[in-house]
């Protein structure tokens, strides 16, 4: 019991450190404003952001924008991660898989991923199918990379140990394969949500009128500081629920890797 009550309480410490570095960045922040040492027409404070957000969801527009952009940024990140996660699993662990798919998995990597809207807008048109593309290939390539390091990660010793029992190709992918690359998929996943919200939040920027980019553009655009801040907050708000929760469940998915 002693030894488990050490990581607990070490737990709860960085926890409460955490807190007190928010609420302290906070505090300064406010009583900065509060002060005037910054012009609070630019720099407004987080009680008139909270005040603005506040506003905001009562009227019901920050809503409808909140729900455009994750209907959008969950659409993309399932059909990228999707795919990513099944050509990954099968270039990690099929040689000529990866040796057909490399080259191309190379020169497309590198490419912003932003840069390819004019392209695809053309393809495509104008509407929901843009920001959705955009953001399913900037899903796809961490989970994929993700994938491919995680099926090389795995010891050799284990398809030996597979393939001593007389394991087939399915059964090996079952308890070889897919454990084994788990965590690393896991780490793409993470990133490839992050990527998701940055890439539809850009997108709507560019091209939307409704949703989280849409409503900081347009607040820029009619000199609406407060509204600016207000898309700011709530994006990061978002970025680190999401975060959040998809740490707790590669928690659940792969408990081993909490254990090393």
């Amino acid at each position: 019991m002693k030894k488990l009550s050490l990581p607990l309480k070490r737990v709860r410490r960085e926890a409460w450190i955490s807190i007190f570095s928010v609420v302290f960045v906070i505090s300064l922040w406010e009583a900065v404003v509060d002060l005037g040492w910054v012009n609070s027409t630019f720099f407004p404070s987080p009680s008139t952001i909270a005040r603005a957000t506040v506003d905001s969801l009562a009227s019901g527009e920050l809503t409808g924008h909140i729900s455009i952009t994750m209907a959008r940024m969950f659409a993309g990140f399932f059909a990228g991660a999707a795919s990513g996660l099944v050509i990954g699993l099968a270039m990690g662990w099929s040689k000529e898989v990866r040796a057909f798919l490399d080259p191309i998995v190379s020169v497309t990597y590198p490419l912003p991923k932003i840069a390819l809207l004019p392209l695809i807008i053309l393809l495509v048109g104008i509407g929901e199918g843009p920001v959705i593309m955009i953001v399913a290939l900037g899903a796809f390539f961490p989970v994929l990379v993700n994938c491919v390091a995680g099926v090389a990660s795995i010891e050799p010793i284990y398809f030996d140990v597979a393939r001593n029992y007389g394991s087939g190709k399915l059964k090996t992918f079952a308890r070889v394969v897919l454990p084994g690359s788990l965590p690393m998929a896991l780490a793409g996943l993470r990133l490839a949500l992050g990527m998701s919200l940055l890439l539809t939040v850009v997108v709507e920027m560019s091209i939307a009128t409704k949703g989280l980019g849409a409503m900081l553009w347009l607040s820029w655009q009619t000199f609406r500081i407060e509204k600016i801040y207000v898309a700011i907050v709530i994006i990061a708000i978002l970025g680190l629920l999401l975060n959040w929760l998809l740490g707790l469940a590669g928690k659940r998915l792969a408990p081993w890797r909490e254990a090393r």
